[in-house]
């Protein structure tokens, strides 16, 4: 009888509303979160890492949040669904920042799921903020695929980010930031990682034009798509060759040619790298969104580690942990102090390659005093 029930108000409320694409968010809910959708009240942080929630009926639920590294294993996702399973009803989550969550309504779970995915998985538990009392833990790196998946990057991604958050790992589990942090990775300049508008932004770089093998363009590239997918123009068909031409002066290393054509890689051991940029935000709270700005033009790829790329992001990130006001994130603890202290403070060389030198609007020159472009 149960079973007849369940299966006829699957019909009546989940089958049509899957008909086709991926399922109704709804489906996946959980009861607790589905009964009080847009009835919360408040939310306070018990300890780094759990949420509680309260609802205006009165219903309470845990959110237990673990760090992970993005790129699992079929294998620890059924662990940790199995943890789900005997702590949250089976109900879990994964954030935009790669956190895994778990939801509890029994407060005397915590502990125990905490030490379990600790001892069992390795996952820190942190990353949460309370902006009333002004505690602030480090969220978790957004960043692409890298040298794992994708074809155009200039630097790796799960391999900074895992060498990086080792050395920031006590601010991932400590909220002793001022102000809410953003931390992304984008492996090439095609920015898929929300690098536009991070406090710190990493993002790999290509310094040389595509190495054109004319037999592999003739082979596998349709000339004109290639030619036409250059946002420079740099990219010229030579139909006598069946091939294509670069103009050096014109191409900015994009990789978008590469894209299109396999006859045409970029990738450098000695020249790609990676660049810092910092002062980007999305929210307009106490001040308006802007643009990540390079702070860093390049530094060299060292795997495993990565030394010189860790070290630089953790004195951007301590140097401003240290200044700041509360609340202040970068980008507004950058206009109080100028970036002329800012450098000074971190320590960074500040060249020319920094200058923001893009005169094709007659409103350049006001943006010499909202970026890293000034005199000095």
């Amino acid at each position: 009888m149960v079973a007849q029930e369940a299966e006829k108000e699957w019909e009546e409320t989940v089958e049509p509303k899957i008909l086709f694409g991926p399922p109704h968010y709804e489906i996946m809910l959980h009861p607790v979160i589905k009964k009080n959708y847009g009835k919360w009240k408040y939310h306070e942080m018990v300890r780094p890492g759990v949420y509680k929630r309260v609802s205006e009926t009165g219903d309470v639920i845990y959110v237990v949040r673990f760090g992970t590294p993005r790129l699992l294993s079929i294998y620890t996702v059924r662990e940790i669904c199995d943890i789900a399973d005997k702590y949250s009803d089976g109900y879990l989550r994964w954030t935009s920042k790669y956190n895994v969550e778990f939801f509890l309504t029994d407060p005397d779970k915590i502990e125990p799921l905490i030490k379990e995915v600790e001892e069992r998985l390795g996952f820190p538990c942190g990353g949460t903020r309370d902006t009333t009392l002004a505690k602030f833990c480090l969220s978790n790196v957004t960043h692409t695929q890298g040298w794992v998946h994708c074809h155009t990057p200039a630097t790796d991604a799960s391999g900074i980010v895992k060498a990086l958050m080792d050395e920031l790992y006590d601010y991932f589990t400590d909220p002793k930031l001022p102000a809410l942090c953003r931390i992304s990775l984008a492996c090439c300049g095609n920015m898929c990682g929300a690098v536009h508008a991070s406090d710190i932004s990493m993002v790999g770089v290509h310094r040389k034009p595509p190495k054109i093998d004319d037999d592999a363009v003739r082979r596998t590239c349709e000339i004109p798509s290639t030619v036409a997918g250059c946002p420079t123009g740099a990219i010229k068909p030579d139909m006598k060759r069946k091939t294509v031409i670069v103009d050096v002066k014109k191409c900015m290393y994009c990789g978008n040619c590469y894209t299109i054509c396999p006859g045409m890689p970029l990738f450098d051991p000695e020249n790609d790298g990676v660049a810092i940029l910092v002062a980007g935000k999305v929210s307009d709270a106490r001040f308006p969104p802007q643009l990540s700005k390079v702070v860093v033009p390049w530094l060299p790829n060292n795997p495993p580690r990565w030394p010189e790329v860790v070290k630089t992001v953790k004195k951007i990130l301590e140097t401003w942990a240290t200044h700041a006001e509360k609340y202040e994130r970068i980008a507004e603890w950058i206009h109080r102090i100028g970036w002329e202290r800012f450098f000074e403070l971190t320590g960074l060389e500040f060249s020319e390659k920094l200058i923001e030198d893009y005169v094709r609007t007659p409103y350049f020159y006001t943006t010499y005093r909202t970026s890293a472009a000034f005199r000095w």
